[in-house]
């Protein structure tokens, strides 16, 4: 952790607040507490209004600087007469940070002329937390009871010239990394629940040590610091009223806006200093962006200040990161050699760890123009649900997904929830979409939401909590989107989802980003997210809840569309109760309609000629249906559309493939072999015989 600095802040004005509000809080009632638990983001930066020095430059009489949670801390502390900052962790032990009384302290804890503790030469877990739990008691009483005001040389006889201190030492101890204290904050050794045990009881034995010159009587904190309260244990955090919890949040709106204003600054400063690497690579440009000049210049070579504009883009686009975050990410962009203006695409590296974005390539523009007349091709049919899936993929590529918001974020580029009949085509769509704009369909990551129908199914898309089976191996929906961002992601049959699965949806749908059970962010900015179901189609009807029918084939497809709609709708607000995962929806519900009787032939066709290729790459036969045989089969199986495509395909299944896989298995060198379907008979029993004619 970053010393702290030494010097202090002034204190917090009422109309203008100089210090974080956890900041205030913990001095504010010091009085009150002994001990306090910080969770949240603790790593984060925080920033302080400063006054500047009288004879200190500058347009402003105030101004921002960034700081360490240590630095805040101590800042605040030390006004309030504290003489010494300690911090402990597993790893190193005590040692001290900062303070007036910094060589007297470390005396205490150390011994004149001891170091530091090695961590080579650490006790065992249980000597070492026994240990650490009689120096926290030490501390807290300012080694009152030890009668250690100055601390003796070895030999017992007090230094020359020195005075014995009446007053116990008045000291901060920060427990930095409290939650690797146990090794299964659920499942305590013996040796981890006496040392939570006895501070828990030190919190509760603790006295306040007045301040002369304030008059204040206050305690000598212990502050443990945590990613979030559970990584303690809970009769810890609510087992004494001497214990405070305090959240300490990610930054809001004002604050990231006051910090892009503070890095633009420094951005300047550090360009001017020639801290920027400077790229001069044609290829690495692109042609068209190399002749429009350098980035960070605009034509004329100059350096371009930056704006509101760029300030105001760069807050919004670090929607939901630290301020630690921001600042690695101004750091990115002088390494890279990218202007203020381009910050956010310096943001987006450090989400996803990658510079190259597809969306911004020309070629997914032409992907999806060309690739038009492919993905009607394969989804036979759906000429207006297609036209729809389409115009939401252009608006991706163009980066409009959201745009009519005042603050679209972080959201996925394209948000598609396919309704309609069963075997109509949304799973085919779907994987459509992930050839063209991606290339291949193992871009399309396939969730089968039917396997996340129970209450803890939500913890194999982010992951176990801490202390689950599971917990180290993460969530399957998170990791996989971390190793490919860009990739379209597939919730079949979202309807058969647990109710806690749906509301994880809603973070994503809005902010583009989940949190998974080890508390890693995954980023979904640059994916497009399809849901399919067959809602709307059946309906529940009368007093015994029976489920029929309320679309049918052969309707217009506006009132089809009309219908479906509004039973989806119905869904979600009121047998559910998610109206709010409805409307982040929105208009990019697709309906499909049912197969017509041309395009059930179209299917029938197509599914033969699988059937042919599959045998002729697989074993080198040759098939072929006789006319009357291709007659009867399509009779056959395009007779009832209600199942779609895969009706189609099942039916092939059983009066084709079974009978001709049964008719061919004992046939020997079937290489070179070709095979002519003459006839098919139908059993009574359910079975079918073809008929076959085979040359070789």
């Amino acid at each position: 952790m970053t010393e702290a600095a030494t010097t202090p802040v002034p204190p917090a004005g009422r109309g203008d607040r100089r210090l974080p509000a956890f900041v205030e809080e913990l001095v504010g009632t010091l009085s009150v507490h002994s001990q306090y638990v910080l969770h949240g983001s603790i790593r984060d930066l925080h920033l302080v209004r400063h006054d500047r020095a009288p004879d200190e430059d500058g347009p402003d009489r105030q101004y921002d600087a960034h700081h360490t949670l240590t630095e805040v801390l101590w800042n605040a502390l030390w006004q309030e007469g504290y003489e010494a900052l300690i911090r402990f962790d597993i790893a190193d032990g005590f040692t001290v940070v900062t303070g007036p009384a910094e060589n007297q302290v470390r005396e205490l804890l150390h011994g004149r002329h001891s170091p530091a503790p090695d961590r080579a030469r650490r006790a065992d877990p249980a000597v070492q937390l026994a240990d650490a739990e009689r120096t926290l008691r030490s501390i807290v009483t300012g080694w009152k009871e030890q009668g250690q005001r100055r601390p003796n040389p070895p030999d017992g006889r007090p230094r020359p010239g020195t005075t014995q201190r009446l007053d116990p030492y008045r000291v901060v101890v920060l427990i930095d990394y409290a939650a690797r204290i146990p090794t299964d904050v659920t499942r305590l050794s013996d040796p981890e629940r006496d040392f939570f045990l006895n501070c828990l009881k030190l919190a509760e034995d603790a006295k306040p040590i007045p301040y002369r010159r304030t008059g204040r009587a206050l305690f000598n904190p212990v502050i443990w610091l945590a990613e979030g309260e559970r990584d303690l244990p809970t009769w810890l955090v609510a087992g004494s009223e001497r214990v405070r919890t305090i959240g300490i949040p990610l930054p809001d709106l004002g604050s990231r806006r006051r910090m892009a204003q503070l890095l633009a600054k420094e951005h300047i400063a550090k360009e001017e200093r020639g801290g920027g690497r400077v790229r001069l690579d044609k290829d690495l440009l692109g042609e068209d962006r190399f002749s429009e000049g350098l980035l960070g210049e605009d034509r004329s070579g100059e350096s371009r200040a930056p704006d509101e504009h760029d300030i105001d883009t760069f807050t919004r686009a670090t929607a939901g990161l630290t301020l630690r975050a921001m600042r690695e990410s101004a750091h990115m962009a002088l390494d890279r050699g990218l202007s203020f203006a381009e910050m956010r695409d310096a943001v987006r590296i450090y989400q996803l760890g990658v510079k190259d974005n597809p969306w911004q390539a020309d070629y997914v523009r032409k992907q999806i123009r060309n690739g038009e007349a492919y993905i009607r091709s394969r989804v036979k049919g759906q000429e207006k649900a297609v036209g729809k899936t389409l115009d939401i993929l252009k608006r991706a590529a163009l980066g409009l997904s959201g745009a009519q918001a005042s603050h679209p974020g972080s959201r996925p580029r394209g948000v598609l929830f396919f309704a309609g009949p069963t075997g109509t085509g949304k799973t085919e769509l779907a994987k459509s979409v992930a050839h063209v704009l991606f290339g291949t369909e193992d871009a399309c990551l396939r969730f089968d939401m039917s396997e996340f129908s129970a209450p803890h199914s939500v913890d194999r898309l982010l992951g176990a909590p801490p202390g689950y089976v599971g917990y180290e191996a993460g969530g399957e929906l998170t990791t996989a989107v971390r190793n490919d961002p860009f990739r379209v992601v597939l919730f079949d049959e979202i309807d058969k989802a647990d109710k806690g699965v749906l509301d994880k949806f809603l973070q994503v749908l809005e902010d583009g980003r989940l949190t998974d059970g080890q508390g890693v962010t995954t980023y979904f900015s640059e994916c497009v997210l399809i849901f399919t179901s067959n809602l709307g189609v059946r309906k529940r009807t009368g007093e015994g809840g029976r489920t029929g029918r309320v679309a049918e084939p052969g309707m217009p497809y506006h009132q089809l569309e009309e219908i479906i709609l509004s039973n989806v709708k119905e869904h979600f607000v009121e047998e559910i109760g998610r109206p709010e995962l409805m409307n982040r929806l929105g208009g990019n519900v697709v309906v499909f309609d049912y197969i017509d009787a041309k395009v059930a032939a179209e299917i029938f066709d197509s599914q033969v000629g699988n059937i042919q290729r599959v045998l002729r790459e697989e074993q080198g036969v040759h098939l072929r249906l006789s006319d009357v045989a291709h007659r009867a089969l399509s009779d056959h199986c395009t007779s009832d559309v209600h199942n779609g495509g895969r009706g189609i395909g099942m039916l092939l299944e059983t009066h084709l493939i079974n009978p001709l896989a049964r008719a061919l298995f004992d046939q020997e060198a079937l290489a070179g072999t070709a095979v002519t379907v003459t006839g098919v008979r139908p059993a009574g029993d359910g079975t079918v015989t073809l008929d076959l004619r085979v040359v070789r």
